[in-house]
């Protein structure tokens, strides 16, 4: 798995699955695709995943939501096009996210990294987050897709803060995911039903 080689250790760990009935190469492109703000939940969730940046800068937060990632659409494609770390990726099968930040603080804090640089030890005062979906055929023959988030935090102080900010966060992240996760079997599931029963 990609994500192991990645994110091998690790202080917090999270993984959601869901099951789709449709076949793999479906499941992974509706993934790049797919709307995840199709019910309108993502946006308030985010909206609380983000609530530590707020009074620091309410108005900036709230501009790059309004302006960057919902005026495109909240898919996956988008979010690598605006920047987000792209650690590899297996097509077809897997991909992996990633960065590096103080994430526990107002404004997130994040470093520029590349997957080279994300291998590297993590600055003092940092954590690396990973996070990946990967797709796999099922024994009943629908398509497992799984998510998982992946967090190791530099020192012993740092992974005492973080814990403090995924006691109340993580919560949130969970619903975020699992939401992801739902948009994508939709969208794959929908398309599958118009290949299997066109429109006569």
């Amino acid at each position: 798995m990609l994500l192991d080689d990645c994110l091998p250790e690790f202080d917090v760990r999270a993984s959601y699955a869901t099951r789709i009935a449709a076949p793999p190469e479906r499941v992974y492109a509706s993934l790049r695709t797919a709307d995840f703000d199709h019910w309108g939940l993502m946006r308030a969730l985010s909206a609380l995943r983000a609530l530590p940046a707020f009074p620091a800068a309410p108005r900036e937060t709230w501009r790059r939501f309004r302006e960057e990632l919902w005026r495109q659409g909240f898919t996956l494609d988008n979010v690598l096009a605006g920047g987000f770390p792209l650690l590899g990726e297996r097509p077809g099968e897997e991909l992996v996210l990633g960065t590096v930040g103080r994430f526990w603080r107002a404004r997130g804090e994040l470093c520029a990294t590349s997957p080279a640089r994300f291998r590297e030890p993590a600055p003092p005062g940092t954590a690396k987050a990973a996070w990946n979906f990967a797709v796999g055929r099922r024994s009943d023959g629908a398509t497992e897709l799984r998510t998982e988030t992946r967090v190791l935090c530099a020192d012993v102080a740092t992974r005492r803060r973080f814990r403090a900010y995924w006691t109340l966060i993580g919560p949130f992240s969970g619903l975020i995911r699992r939401e992801m996760l739902a948009a994508v079997r939709s969208a794959a599931e929908s398309t599958q039903r118009r290949i299997v029963d066109p429109p006569t």
